[in-house]
């Protein structure tokens, strides 16, 4: 529809683990959900029938890009030590574009490894890989 104007509002997208509230998002791009299965593929036999195969794989990997400095490292370092010493830290994880009406949830995720650090003249940012389980996505 010719006309019409809409805005995106980085500040409007919200991301919470469990109960905590992610807060530090880096510079540029701080959110990338990528799924994990092959969703829908093709085999073309030699005669030319079809058949298609739906991958029942509805995990995600969230990757968040922090600020050196964001208390959400830190709070996701914790997890991933406390899954280590007793395999029972994953938490539910929701990220919301109040302004786009995107919701992805799942009600199981965990940090895989610890986020690379890097150190230079300035502060710089930290890539934290999450997996998931089952995951739904919206708008």
């Amino acid at each position: 529809m010719a006309g019409v104007i809409k805005t995106y509002n980085p500040k409007e997208v919200t991301i919470t683990l469990g109960a905590h509230l992610v807060t530090g998002y880096a510079e540029d791009s701080f959110v990338t959900i990528d799924p994990n299965g092959d969703g829908i593929t093709k085999k073309v036999g030699c005669d030319g029938e079809i058949v298609r195969s739906i991958s029942p794989d509805d995990t995600y990997i969230v990757k968040l890009t922090l600020l050196q400095t964001s208390d959400s490292s830190a709070w996701l370092e914790e997890q991933l030590a406390r899954d280590r010493e007793t395999g029972d830290a994953m938490f539910a994880i929701m990220i919301k574009d109040l302004k786009g009406g995107m919701v992805f949830s799942a009600d199981s995720a965990w940090p895989s490894k610890s986020a690379s650090r890097q150190y230079g003249k300035e502060a710089g940012d930290r890539e934290w890989e999450i997996h998931t389980g089952s995951a739904t996505i919206t708008g």
